[in-house]
């Protein structure tokens, strides 16, 4: 497999089933080499998988397809006006795409009312103004000669973006002539949440009277998780101007996310973290009875993150996915209403990673998997309790066939304090167990993450293993799908534990696997990851080469510069001057045993990285080239937190396999 393989691979996303569950219509990206972007069309597979159809093929990015109520036309996104507006493709009859929306700034995450006769969406306005203020004053902006930006508090920035001023808001388009409003004009707060808001963060009640969405705090504070629940009436109230909206979580401190009415109108469900400040918390799934107000936990027990959910048509099961060690697994939650859900509850899908579910009218569900050596394609899940997953979508089949590609094997140790941790084995292509191979140890990022079984578009497994590398991916301590104790346990101890596990889990499998070559092993890391390989730098001299992506190496000026403070107050127990114990921040920074580094180390940040700011990994870097420890720099003016572009991807994995190939062939 060569970095040209990986980029070849279609990425099959956001299956959408049609009301009558006949058809599915959902989205391929396949990446132009030549201009170095991606272009997404809409493609149809009927119910079963035969002859999927391309359906737009207009250059650019036409996406989030969503099936009308009648099934007769699909509401989906498209840049090709030259800003992203709703279109409408017709689907009971042949006919072109014709463009709803013409708003003077970008729309994003149409949805149907189930009446058919509008669509909510967001938009980012300026509170206050109407779409085409907003448009303007962003308009004088970009055209004013002086370019500087003032702020009177905090966020001043937000993972690669600058504030603007601008607030995402929920609107509502009618369908008839394309129409829109703002629902919440005067709100001063991003609803949906900055970034990580999406569609599935607002929902029209089954009636389309009301309106559930999900906000940040009206007053907006980087410090805190907090997001709530709100209800809103969908039609104008007094002199034409939009209803109140009501918040449903008030007393909740904590996040909650993805509002979905039951088909009924009975319930609201949502997800909930109870902790506030700890974004790695449980994510719950929750019901509110709209008849009593009542809220009742149905996932607490189960001791595992729904990561999505979905209702059945009849109100009675939901089908979700959960974080479950090292797989992401569907379940269903069978009468929702009269019961809580515990770790006994069946998992209905083998090893591997499952997202996308969508339910059928006969009580199966569509949804993407992928692998850790097949990329994502639709599968189905029928009915019944003896139903096999079937294909629906081959688009990488073709592809996969001419590489050599080994499936990750999982592993158990005894890890810190004797404790079960897990870990995966990817042997290389043309493996050969009478030879011995060099072994990348692996480091995922969060640290309240996972290395799951499945092909990742930018940290995956089999590119790594391809020159002839045997690959180690452990989940230590921190790591989710493992119950939240695990998880808790890497907070305000990024140093202890995890970094134990780690070195436990890399002899267990030296020890256990004689084809590994223990005198020839790296360590590779990003974003948690990479300030592990910081950290390891200054305590072991066990590796023959580092790779830090994206790194934090001082603890103290990274709190000083990040953006959603939240996360480090959490991490370490509060601000560096007033943290629960002052000494964590020092104790735990790469910087503070500098004098000890002497492993030849990649470092790689992006300039737009407002995460972990890139002054971070230029200090790594010149804390080992003033030492005279071999080091190289890559930076990339034009990335965040992720390599995101197809060159600098070319440009990333590049200078990694060549890092290595130096220190372990």
């Amino acid at each position: 497999m060569t970095i040209n393989d990986l980029l070849a691979v279609q990425v099959v996303s956001d299956p959408q089933v049609s009301p009558q569950g006949d058809r599915i219509v959902y989205t391929v990206k396949v990446i132009d080499r030549e201009t170095g972007r991606s272009n997404t069309d809409l493609w149809l597979v009927d119910r079963q998988g035969k002859t999927p159809r391309q359906l737009t093929s207009h250059p650019g990015s036409d996406r989030h397809p969503r099936w009308s109520p009648d099934g007769r036309s699909v509401a989906f996104l498209s840049d090709r006006s030259g800003s992203t507006q709703v279109w409408l493709l017709p689907m009971d009859q042949s006919g072109e795409a014709r463009q709803l929306t013409r708003l003077p700034l970008d729309v994003e995450g149409p949805i149907w009312s189930p009446q058919g006769d509008r669509l909510a969406a967001m938009v980012s306005v300026l509170p206050g103004k109407s779409f085409e203020e907003t448009a303007e004053t962003l308009r004088q902006r970009r055209e004013a000669k002086s370019q500087a930006k003032i702020y009177d508090d905090l966020m001043v920035r937000h993972w690669d973006t600058w504030d603007d001023g601008t607030r995402q808001h929920v609107i509502l388009i009618d369908v008839a002539d394309g129409s829109a409003r703002d629902l919440i004009p005067d709100w001063t707060a991003h609803a949906p949440p900055f970034f990580s808001g999406s569609s599935t963060d607002y929902a029209f009640s089954p009636d389309g009277e009301e309106l559930a969405f999900i906000s940040e705090p009206l007053t907006e504070h980087p410090w805190t998780t907090n997001k709530d629940v709100w209800i809103v009436s969908t039609r104008p109230g007094e002199n034409g101007r939009s209803a109140t909206p009501r918040n449903l979580t008030a007393g909740s401190l904590g996040a909650e996310a993805a509002p979905s009415y039951s088909p009924d109108g009975r319930f609201l469900a949502f997800l909930r973290q109870e902790r506030a400040g700890f974004e790695a918390d449980q994510w719950v799934l929750t019901l509110f009875d709209r008849q009593t107000s009542g809220v009742r936990p149905l996932t607490l027990k189960l001791d595992r993150p729904i990561e999505e959910y979905a209702w059945t048509a009849d109100s009675q099961a939901i089908v979700a996915t959960i974080d479950d060690r090292g797989s992401v697994a569907l379940v269903r939650l069978d009468h929702p209403a009269q019961r809580e859900y515990g770790p006994d509850l069946p998992r209905l899908t083998p090893t591997g990673t499952h997202r996308g579910i969508r339910p059928l009218p006969d009580g199966g569900v569509v949804m993407v998997r992928h692998h850790s050596a097949a990329p994502g394609e639709l599968f189905v899940l029928p009915a019944g309790s003896d139903a096999q997953l079937q294909p629906l979508t081959h688009h990488n089949a073709d592809l996969i066939a001419s590489l050599d590609l080994n499936r990750a094997e999982l592993f158990t140790f005894k890890g810190a304090e004797g404790t079960d941790v897990t870990g995966w084995l990817v042997k290389p292509p043309g493996f050969d167990p009478s030879r011995s191979y060099p072994v990348l140890c692996c480091i995922h990022g969060g640290p309240q993450g996972a290395w799951h079984d499945e092909w990742h578009e930018r940290w995956n497994y089999a590119l790594f293993a391809a020159p002839g590398y045997a690959v180690v991916a452990i989940n230590p301590r921190g790591s989710t799908g493992f119950g939240q104790t695990f998880t808790d346990q890497i907070s305000r101890d990024w140093t202890g534990r995890v970094y134990e596990d780690l070195m436990l889990g890399l002899d267990h499998a030296l020890a256990t696997y004689p084809f590994l070559d223990g005198d020839r092993v790296a360590a590779l890391g990003g974003s948690y990851g990479g300030f592990m390989v910081n950290w390891i730098a200054g305590h072991t001299d066990r590796f023959k080469a580092l790779v830090s992506h994206a790194g934090v190496f001082d603890l103290t000026s990274m709190y000083f510069t990040t953006e959603e403070l939240w996360f480090p107050e959490w991490e370490f127990g509060g601000p560096p001057w007033n943290a629960a114990d002052p000494k964590l921040y020092r104790a735990m920074s790469p910087s503070t045993y500098v004098e000890s580094m002497r492993t030849p180390t990649l470092v790689i940040h992006g300039a737009l990285d407002f995460r972990v700011p890139d002054s971070q990994g230029l200090a790594m870097f010149t804390a080992l080239r003033r030492q005279g420890v071999p080091a190289r720099y890559v930076w990339f003016p034009d990335e965040n937190h992720w390599i995101l572009k197809p060159a600098n991807r070319i440009v990333w994995w590049r200078e990694v396999h060549n890092w290595l190939d130096r220190y372990l062939r």
